[in-house]
């Protein structure tokens, strides 16, 4: 009922008895309209329904036709009455997706449009009209996260676009959930309707972060790591094949703390280099591979020259921005035991008294005035140091003994010795410094002879039986008696004290009692003889015994018995005589001539020997063994047959040695032995030999036959290690043994011992890869194994247990501490990681749960399998399209849209299209969609009748596995042909705009029509950067955003002319007629001032340059084009001299010129101004500094090259820039001038040139002074 038209103001009336006309509707769509003809009044029919403006209805407008008969004339007029609906906001903003997801990289700069979704139709749509459907896009608050709303912004609210607020950072936050509010621009501020979504923004790892050193310490309250030192230890002149690769603890490691770069191919590698180090000369030592860090040694370090190394390591990144990490490295150089002590001589003689009491000092000569010095040295200590040695003796240890430190030794006596026992004391004595041993020296003791022995008789008395036809002479008995000492204390004297009565007489020398001359013995006569025996020494010293002979004179008779010459014999014999040999002749004297028989009576059990009856010659028969029998005292009696006729003697017989024993291990001490391992110089055990032979020939000497490398033997058999043993290389030796005596052709024995190897915890649990890599699909269950870890202890006992390093790692995964088998602790979803590529990197550790040592790393990386969770969804069940009848082939009709909820840049995530030929065949005949883009065109060159509608089906599928995909309905309507625009021109040229052309120029006109249509202009293509706008109705094409010659100097637009219903529709109708190419040139406007390619031009002037010579030469440039980039110069410059400016210009080329002279004017310099101005001289100005100044051949170098003069001049900007650097890293900022270029003058006077070679002469000036530098300056 509401009156639509209050009057038609036709003339004429409907009504009456009379009516002139008669009016009634036509065209009355759905009856909207009621006319009331008499009143001429039009009212809305409303009645059971609401007109709606907006869809589904969308009844803008109603149109109907009010027909006029005149009923007089028969004339019939149409008035067509148009109403318009109008809007009232009665709609909310509806977003076109539930939520909105954008992924933006950390560094990506503050100011940066980050998010576009809301562009078009992906964003809220109100379909309200005018400002009611209008929408503006606002961040609200979020409780949840609170940072949202201040680090995103919506400048532009119309657009949508959201803006980076504030800086990113990937390590502190990953995820932001910014709500945007949606309302409408309703003029009445409370009628205004909104909605809200949620745009969840991910942050992306950038490379902002540099390589961190591991381990990482954290500093308190901070995310920066401690300063972190590594340390390594090297023994002096190893050789590199030992250590290399050295062991550096903990192994040099660095990660790059930006873990999550996607995609992984973009994430940097990390480069290892030495920076700097003590001793400057570490590089001949050191080097670390670039990629690895592994540190190797070049060449063995003398500890001499170097003790410890500190450098400092690099770790940068591979890509061009390095952001390097430091990190210390101490290597300590151990003192390598690399020289053995030594003797200043091979052999040394002392002496002692054998009466010398127990702490006397041996001394170096018989007169025992200074003591005996032992001097040992050792190269690895310093000459004025004591080495700290360890001398020790292979023998009579409990006779002597060396005193303890000190470079110089001395030998003591331990308890005393006795010169008869032992004359002479021979053995070896060697130094050891822990780990090698010296060469043995070898040292003689000789005991000095002291008169501590009196000379002894064999007997206390004697009893000699005579006769009384004894001659004068004759001997009687032979007294001797025996000294043990030597020399004169030895030499023994004898005489009678008593009892001769002068009858008889004794040898002082040789005891013989003899009768004394012209004496008579008597029968019956009887003497006792006291006789004395003395040595000869000094009388203070002498000693001496006396014993009794008692003689009895018989009468004469001719049974005297057999007497041998002496009563005792000594002799010494090889125990290498041959059986047979005669020995010894002891033949007797008989008085009367009797036969004479010999008889060993006593002293030879084994009859070793044989004593010949007749002649009296002893000789061997049996071999002699001194080793079991040494010595023999034979009683050998001579016997002439008669009754008292026989007389002994005795034969002391000393068996000699000859090296017939080979030495003889002890059996008794063990022969299996154990060491620890990794112990240098360890004691493993000890062997023990005896040679039974004497002497030298006793003497035994130990050697290894086999490792000798790592064990060492003493000279008293003790057995050490010489190198750390490694049980997990080797854990048993079998050790040859060598004992050998001292003969010159010695004899050998050898003696196996078994060495066992203990264990120690020395080895860190290894697994059995560095790095672990695996796939594990989303969603499987917790507590699936997916990964089994195996590391393996070298040590005995080991119990290794299994542990993730990586904190964050442990909500992810659960490590079996056992077994190593690794298993989810909780479900993973590959959408929830915010990679392109989702991975988990972390560490594990193996360690020795009884053991001390490091665990064992090993890097696991988990990359979750994307399982394709979601299908493609489009944004609409039905998408509507309309197409001239008469479209070329490729003509876009629309386009379809499709989301897959997977993670971007999965092949889950990948949405392509294709027609369903099955449903409806023949519109996939002629139509198809691209399937990429999703955009419908046509497959042929159309020729379909108007009004036609095709519908097509197109499947959205992705490529993930297995696939999913979705389907959705086009639906396209075949136009009329008098509905579709048509240009008056396929291209427009408009006069070229000026750059400066303010906001709102118009440019062009562009002109289209169609019957009974309104036509909609838009730009559809060359306009990216919304340069340009068109007026949807004029076709008036106008700027909109500054334009820049120098950027853009013309355009190429294609417009598009559609009716106002497809507009309306949202639809476009791409024909062979609707779209034209507008070209706009760009004009260029002189809007950019010269710029100077240098704030200051320093130069230099000779003081004899002519007027009018070149100085130097100045540019400027301009970003203009044309006139307006030709440049006039001029000086700004202050009289010099007599009103003089001095210099001048040429005006189009800049270079300055003299313009007067400046002799004797060295030392001077002058400032100015140059001015540059476009449009030679009409248009814009800048200006820049110059600086002359004034030198003569004082101030200037000679610089010889081996080149022509003429390469030097094609490269002398190059070589400037070189002299440059050099001069400036002393000077900043000087400027090099070359004097000049030319041959190289050479001879007497440099009369002559060399046209290969040149010279060339400089100087330089020092922006500070202004002056040029001195010459012997410029020389350094």
């Amino acid at each position: 009922g509401t009156i639509l038209v209050d009057n038609m103001l036709i003339k004429g009336t409907a009504g009456g008895p009379d009516p002139t006309i008669e009016l009634s509707l036509k065209d009355n769509v759905d009856y909207w309209v009621i006319l009331d003809p008499i009143k001429q009044t039009l009212y809305l029919n409303s009645t059971g329904r609401v007109l709606d403006r907006d869809p589904p209805l969308s009844i803008q407008s109603i149109v109907v036709q009010v027909q006029c008969v005149n009923r007089k004339v028969g004339t019939v007029i149409n008035h067509e009455v148009r109403i318009v609906v109008r809007d009232r906001n009665d709609n909310s903003p509806q977003f076109q997706h539930e939520s909105y997801y954008v992924a933006v990289n950390e560094l990506t700069p503050v100011g940066t449009t980050i998010f576009t979704g809301f562009s078009g139709n992906n964003g809220a749509i109100d379909i309200d009209d005018g400002p009611n459907g209008q929408i503006e896009y606002v961040i609200q608050y979020n409780p949840n996260d609170k940072t949202s709303n201040r680090t995103f912004d919506i400048p532009l609210t119309l657009s949508g676009a959201v803006v980076l607020r504030e800086r990113l950072n990937y390590e502190e936050k990953t995820r932001y959930f910014v709500i945007v509010q949606a309302n409408d621009r309703a003029q009445n501020l409370n009628e205004r309707r909104t909605s809200t979504t949620t745009l969840t923004v991910d942050v992306l790892d950038g490379d902002d972060l540099g390589p961190m050193f591991l381990p990482c310490v954290l500093v308190e309250n901070t995310r920066d790591c401690r300063p972190l030192t590594y340390q390594a230890i090297l023994p002096e002149l190893t050789d590199p094949v030992h250590v290399n690769p050295i062991s550096v603890t903990p192994p040099i490691q660095a990660i790059d703390q930006d873990r999550n770069i996607q995609p992984p191919s973009e994430r940097p590698g990390i480069l290892y280099s030495i920076l700097v180090g003590t001793p400057e000369d570490y590089p001949q030592y050191f080097h670390m591979n670039l990629t690895t860090a592994e540190l190797t040694l070049l060449k063995p370090i003398n500890r001499d020259l170097h003790q410890k190394f500190d450098l400092v390591i690099k770790a940068e990144q591979d890509n061009g921005h390095p952001l390097p990490a430091f990190a210390n490295l101490h290597i300590e150089i151990l003192d390598e035991n690399n020289q053995k002590p030594y003797f200043t001589r091979s052999t040394y003689e002392g002496f002692i008294l054998e009466s010398s009491p127990v702490g006397t000092t041996i001394s170096d000569n018989r007169n025992l005035t200074s003591p005996l010095q032992l001097v040992v040295l050792d190269n690895d200590v310093e000459e004025t140091k004591d080495p700290q040695l360890h001398l020790f003796l292979n023998d009579y240890t409990t006779f002597f003994t060396v005193t303890p430190s000190g470079i110089t030794r001395y030998l003591t006596l331990l308890q005393p010795v006795d010169r008869e026992v032992q004359q002479l004391y021979t053995f070896s004595m060697a130094a050891s410094d822990g780990v090698q041993e010296s060469v043995p020296v070898t040292v003689n003791i000789v005991v000095i002879d002291a008169n501590d022995n009196s000379p002894t008789f064999s007997n206390i008395s004697y009893n000699v039986k005579i006769y009384t036809d004894m001659r004068p002479g004759e001997g009687v008995i032979k007294l001797t008696a025996l000294d043990a000492d030597e020399g004169d204390n030895g030499l023994v004297v004898y005489e009678i004290l008593a009892g001769s009565q002068g009858h008889f007489v004794i040898d002082a020398h040789t005891g013989l009692i003899t009768v004394a001359p012209e004496v008579l013995l008597e029968v019956g006569r009887s003497y006792a003889l006291t006789v004395r025996a003395s040595d000869s020494a000094p009388p203070a010293q002498r000693r001496s015994s006396i014993t009794t002979v008692y003689i009895e004179v018989l009468p004469p008779n001719n049974q005297s018995p057999p007497r041998f010459p002496q009563p005792m014999y000594s002799l010494e014999v090889s125990e290498a005589m041959r059986v047979g040999a005669v020995l010894l002749n002891l033949q007797a004297f008989d008085r009367e001539g009797d036969p004479i028989k010999y008889l060993i009576q006593n002293g030879d059990p084994q009859q070793v020997f044989n004593l010949s009856q007749s002649s009296g010659l002893l000789a061997l028969a049996k071999p002699l063994d001194r080793e079991s029998t040494d010595r023999y005292i034979l009683i050998v009696t001579a016997s002439d047959g008669r009754p008292d006729g026989t007389s002994t003697a005795t034969v002391n017989i000393v068996v000699t040695d000859v090296n017939d024993n080979a030495p003889v291990f002890d059996m008794f001490l063990p022969r299996n032995l154990s060491v620890q391992e990794e112990e240098a110089n360890a004691f493993v055990g000890q062997v023990r030999a005896t040679d039974a032979d004497a002497g030298v020939n006793g003497q035994v000497h130990y050697s290894l036959a086999n490792f000798n490398h790592l064990f060492r033997i003493t000279s008293n058999g003790s057995i050490y290690t010489a190198a750390k043993l490694n049980r997990e290389l080797r854990d048993h030796y079998e050790l040859i043994v060598e004992a050998t005596d001292g003969a010159t052709d010695p004899r050998r024995s050898t003696l196996t011992l078994s060495i066992k190897v203990l264990d120690i915890d020395d080895n860190s649990p290894v697994f059995t890869n560095a790095s672990y890599e695996v796939w594990v699909p989303e969603n499987l269950p917790p507590g699936t194994i997916f990964l089994q870890l195996e590391a393996k202890d070298a040590d005995l006992g080991a119990e290794v247990n299994y542990r993730i390093r990586t904190e964050e790692a442990r909500h992810y995964f659960a490590l079996d501490k056992h077994t190593g088998q690794l298993s989810l602790r909780k479900s993973l979803d590959y959408e929830s990681f915010a990679d392109t590529e989702a991975t988990i990197t972390f560490l594990v550790e193996a360690f020795d749960r009884k053991g001390t040592m490091p665990p064992g790393l090993a890097t696991v990386t988990v990359r979750v399998q994307d399982m394709n969770d979601y299908s493609p969804v489009f944004s609409q069940k039905l998408y509507r399209g309309m197409v001239a009848p008469d479209a070329a082939k490729g003509t876009v009709i629309t386009t379809v849209s499709a989301e897959d909820q997977d993670p971007p840049g999965t092949a889950a995530s990948l949405v392509r299209y294709k027609v369903d030929v099955v449903q409806f065949p023949y519109s996939a005949s002629i139509f198809d969609v691209e399937e990429n883009s999703g955009r419908v065109v046509t497959r042929v060159n159309l020729n379909e009748e108007p009004s036609t509608v095709f519908k097509l089906v197109v499947i959205a599928y992705d490529d993930g596995d297995p696939v999913k995909f979705n389907t959705t309905t086009v639906e396209i309507t075949v136009l009329q042909p008098s509905v579709i625009p048509r240009f008056t021109q396929d291209e427009y040229r408009p006069p070229p705009v000026s750059e400066s052309a303010p906001k709102g120029t118009v440019v062009a006109v562009v002109t289209a029509a169609a019957l009974n249509q309104t036509v909609v202009y838009s730009i559809v293509a060359g306009n990216e950067e919304d340069v340009f706008a068109i007026h949807n109705r004029t076709g008036v094409i106008s700027v909109k955003k500054p334009l820049d010659y120098e950027r853009v100097q013309s355009y190429e637009l294609r417009v598009q002319a559609d009716s106002l219903h497809v507009v309306r529709s949202n639809l476009r109708v791409p024909s062979k007629s609707n779209t034209a190419k507008v070209f706009i040139e760009v004009k260029d406007e002189n809007d950019h001032a010269p710029v100077f390619t240098k704030k200051m031009y320093i130069g230099g002037v000779s003081e004899d340059a002519r007027m009018f010579s070149s100085v130097l030469k100045v540019k400027a440039d301009d970003r203009d084009t044309g006139n307006y980039s030709a440049m006039e110069y001029r000086l700004i410059i202050p009289p010099i001299k007599d009103g003089k400016e001095g210099f001048v210009i040429e005006a189009y080329t800049g270079l300055i010129k003299t313009a007067m002279l400046f002799k004797n004017m060295r030392r001077s310099y002058f400032k100015f101004q140059v001015i540059a101005t476009d449009d030679y001289g009409k248009g814009l100005s800048s200006k820049a500094e110059v600086l002359v100044s004034v030198v003569n051949q004082l101030d200037m170098q000679v610089i010889v090259s081996n080149v022509p003069p003429t390469l030097v001049e094609q490269n002398k900007d190059q070589l400037i820039g070189i002299l440059e650097r050099y001069i400036q890293d002393q000077i900043p900022g000087a400027t090099v001038v070359v004097e000049s270029i030319g041959a190289r003058r050479f001879g007497d006077g440099y009369s002559e040139e060399d046209y290969t070679k040149s010279d060339l002469m400089v100087y330089a000036i020092d922006p500070q002074t202004n002056r040029a530098i001195m010459r012997n300056e410029l020389f350094k």
